[in-house]
């Protein structure tokens, strides 16, 4: 109890409030409620990335949990975000397995580390990552936390509450199932599951997907319930179907023999 022995009651009332939530986390959208909640005053940021397996060989799985627009895990390039997992992991091995800042701009994400896809993109925003990891003493692999913000400097109460906040926030992310990972296509080629669906449609499925209602989606992407509304119309259209669940039928269909 030694790292909640010096907060004061008011920060021992927050930081309650914050981990019974996180306890009560269930699914993807209940994740990303909680980290865009109270969470915040204590670790500021705008995309969390988790990566799990063997960073040695490369065998690895990953998470992304954002509100910001397209940065979803089902938009991850595995292969081109490898180099720079590997450096953050060596980051955080070199600090001692200890919570540690890395100002962004100073070259982590360069031409050779810098993922090619929608998370690389957001990532030229960021100014500050917080790595930190899990050790896995049993399966032996480990998980490592990264959290990108915006602001130029993450002080040290920022490293104190990532101490403290790691178990729970582990908690939470192994109690969700991951979301399956796009498979690489070059640039320019034709992913036939999408149906000349536009970026923003093919975003809106993925959260049907995982059952969500119009207000919920809006939540999510910052967007009003009318406006998913519309964007589903057009998507039943450009899918020739009349309800949701024959939206997803068919993109499923589409996955499945791709």
């Amino acid at each position: 109890m030694d790292k909640f022995s010096s907060l004061s009651a008011d920060h021992l009332r927050r930081y309650a409030r914050i981990i019974q939530s996180g306890i009560a986390v269930r699914g993807h959208f209940d994740l990303l409620r909680w980290l865009q909640g109270e969470v915040q005053h204590y670790l500021p940021h705008e995309i969390m990335l988790a990566a799990w397996g063997d960073f040695d060989s490369g065998n690895l799985h990953c998470d992304i949990v954002s509100a910001l627009p397209g940065v979803r895990t089902d938009g991850l390039h595995l292969q081109h975000l490898l180099p720079l997992l590997r450096k953050y992991y060596n980051l955080w091995n070199g600090s001692g397995r200890s919570a540690c800042v890395q100002n962004v701009r100073s070259g982590m994400l360069g031409s050779s580390g810098s993922p090619q896809c929608s998370l690389g993109k957001a990532l030229r925003g960021m100014r500050s990552a917080l790595l930190h990891g899990i050790s896995d003493r049993r399966g032996r692999h480990d998980c490592l936390y990264v959290i990108f913000s915006s602001r130029d400097t993450l002080d040290g109460g920022t490293l104190a509450a990532m101490e403290i906040l790691l178990p729970y926030l582990d908690t939470a992310l192994r109690g969700v199932a991951p979301l399956p990972q796009r498979t690489y296509l070059p640039e320019g080629a034709q992913e036939t599951e999408h149906h000349g669906l536009s970026e923003r449609e093919s975003e809106i499925m993925d959260w049907v997907k995982l059952g969500k209602t119009n207000a919920e989606i809006g939540s999510i992407l910052s967007i009003s319930a009318f406006t998913v509304k519309n964007h589903m119309q057009r998507i039943f259209k450009k899918l020739d179907v009349y309800n949701r669940m024959q939206a997803v039928s068919k993109i499923e269909r589409s996955l499945s023999h791709g």
